[in-house]
């Protein structure tokens, strides 16, 4: 892709360079809220709670569906891809809400089943980014799904690797 004159000057970005600037900015801005306000706050809270509050961030992974809604993104991108990211990030915030359901009741398997959940989205995220380099996705028409993989995804992983650490640190965490 070349540049394209707008008002007389040219622009030199392209819709794969702004996509990754995109993404990677929203990353840095989600570990800055996170350090100033997120962290100090979760830390304050028993460990089931500070887990509630961090899986809430992956039970709105349903909103990747929208990939599989004719014309709402570039029919070029391969099936296997758009069904694999719409279905994970279903079946993600299917497990998110239900461990968050466990985590309420003090279900005996709610930390297994929070360990099942946030290792499920984090593969799945993971399989997601490998496509997106693969195929080169940020080179297709995305439309309103452009804001999911540069703004929602990094707060998703963001939240992900949080609940790894709460999850490791279970035995000292506040109770």
């Amino acid at each position: 892709m070349g540049g394209k004159y707008t008002n007389g000057e040219m622009n030199t970005m392209n819709s794969v360079s702004i996509f990754w600037l995109q993404l990677l900015t929203s990353c840095l801005v989600c570990v800055i809220v996170v350090a100033w306000y997120v962290w100090p706050r979760l830390t304050q809270l028993p460990r089931n709670s500070a887990l509630i509050a961090l899986l809430f961030v992956h039970v709105f992974r349903y909103v990747g569906m929208t990939e599989l809604v004719t014309g709402m993104i570039d029919p070029k991108l391969p099936g296997e891809f758009v069904s694999s990211a719409a279905y994970g990030d279903l079946l993600e915030a299917a497990l998110a809400l239900l461990s968050i359901f466990a985590l309420r009741s003090n279900w005996r398997f709610a930390i297994p089943l929070v360990w099942v959940a946030n290792t499920w989205g984090f593969v799945d995220l993971l399989n997601g980014v490998r496509g997106v380099l693969q195929l080169n996705v940020p080179s297709f028409n995305l439309s309103t799904l452009w804001y999911i993989y540069t703004f929602y995804a990094p707060v998703v992983l963001v939240s992900h690797l949080m609940i790894f650490w709460v999850l490791i640190r279970s035995k000292s965490w506040k109770a």
